[in-house]
């Protein structure tokens, strides 16, 4: 009898138990958000596959899935469509979209200047030696960076060559010049043996950001605390790259095949020694700081070499409310 009383007594209070868990309010489930990339999963994407390997994005709440833009993806029609929340984006592309009406906004920025450069033989003093010399530049580049160059140095249209991605006709000519970015084209001709040298536009004051975060009006008025969360782990999660990237590389190399340890090795040691993440005003007002002085120089430029209408208004492409008051400092 004492048994069976034992028994009830226990039953009873696995009973009691079952009720009281089940009473409990369900675990909020984390928001589900998608991130696409401006390329094929590479160092410059670093921060955000960080943010994602080491939890950071998990600790704020999300579900974050990355995918890889490319060639042929248009990202600007992919967030307007409700295919991604957010894209890695550029600050000429933005205004360019408001000028159609485009409700997209720049957010916060990966690197504090755009990483965008020429690639010369080893002889070239500087930029302004390019002078009168074959360039290779891609077709969007016209619009972007070339009419920089061509104010400031004094290049003309007549030295343009197309670039197609393949770096064989630069390796042929030692008259050759062309676009690059510092951690691909450069260790490709390292690979190579052949002796070059890289100027950021940046250096010569070309004024946009680099892989900035772009969402849309529609976004950060539905969703600001979503959007304020995403923000920081993203920016936490560059801050933790380029301390120790392991990672956010394995991750990388599991979505691109093609990247390379070496590969990975020397876009690091490019981006820590430009201090692509934490120079300028990221010194002293934090990682993917924005500011209106800077983005209004970008403006500018379109402006000035008439590839923006001046009836655009630049501050509806912008928005720092999410970043300036963080001050995510690398060390």
């Amino acid at each position: 009898m004492a048994l069976t009383n034992l028994s009830r007594m226990i039953a009873a209070g696995l009973l009691a138990c079952a009720a009281s868990v089940a009473s409990l309010p369900p675990a909020l489930a984390a928001d589900k958000v998608t991130l696409l990339t401006n390329w094929f999963a590479q160092a410059e994407h670093g921060g955000f596959y960080q943010a994602k390997a080491t939890g950071l994005y998990d600790k704020a709440g999300l579900d974050v899935t990355i995918k890889m833009g490319g060639p042929q993806v248009n990202g600007s029609q992919l967030l307007l469509a409700g295919d991604a929340d957010f894209m890695m984006g550029y600050d000429i592309q933005v205004l360019k979209g408001r000028e159609q009406n485009l409700p997209l906004l720049t957010i916060a920025s990966s690197f504090q200047f755009d990483l965008q450069g020429i690639m010369t033989h080893d002889d070239v003093a500087d930029l302004a030696a390019l002078k009168g010399r074959p360039i290779l530049i891609a077709g969007s580049s016209r619009t972007t960076f070339w009419p920089w160059l061509r104010a400031k140095y004094g290049f003309t249209d007549d030295q343009i060559r197309p670039y197609t991605f393949n770096l064989q006709p630069f390796f042929a000519d030692n008259t050759v010049a062309q676009q690059a970015y510092p951690s691909s084209e450069p260790y490709q001709a390292e690979q190579q043996n052949v002796k070059v040298k890289f100027f950021p536009l940046a250096d010569g004051g070309y004024p946009p950001y680099g892989s900035t975060i772009v969402t849309t009006e529609k976004m950060i008025a539905d969703k600001p605390d979503l959007v304020s969360r995403f923000v920081k782990a993203s920016l936490e999660g560059w801050r933790d790259y380029v301390k120790n990237p392991e990672p956010a590389n394995a991750l990388i190399k599991a979505a691109n095949a093609k990247m390379t340890d070496g590969q990975l090795a020397f876009a690091i040691e490019r981006l820590r020694a430009m201090k692509a993440i934490d120079s300028g005003d990221a010194a002293t007002l934090g990682v993917g700081i924005i500011t209106a002085e800077r983005y209004e120089k970008t403006y500018d430029f379109l402006v000035t070499n008439g590839l923006l209408s001046p009836t655009v208004d630049w501050h509806k492409a912008f928005d720092d409310r999410f970043v300036k008051n963080l001050k995510i400092g690398v060390n």
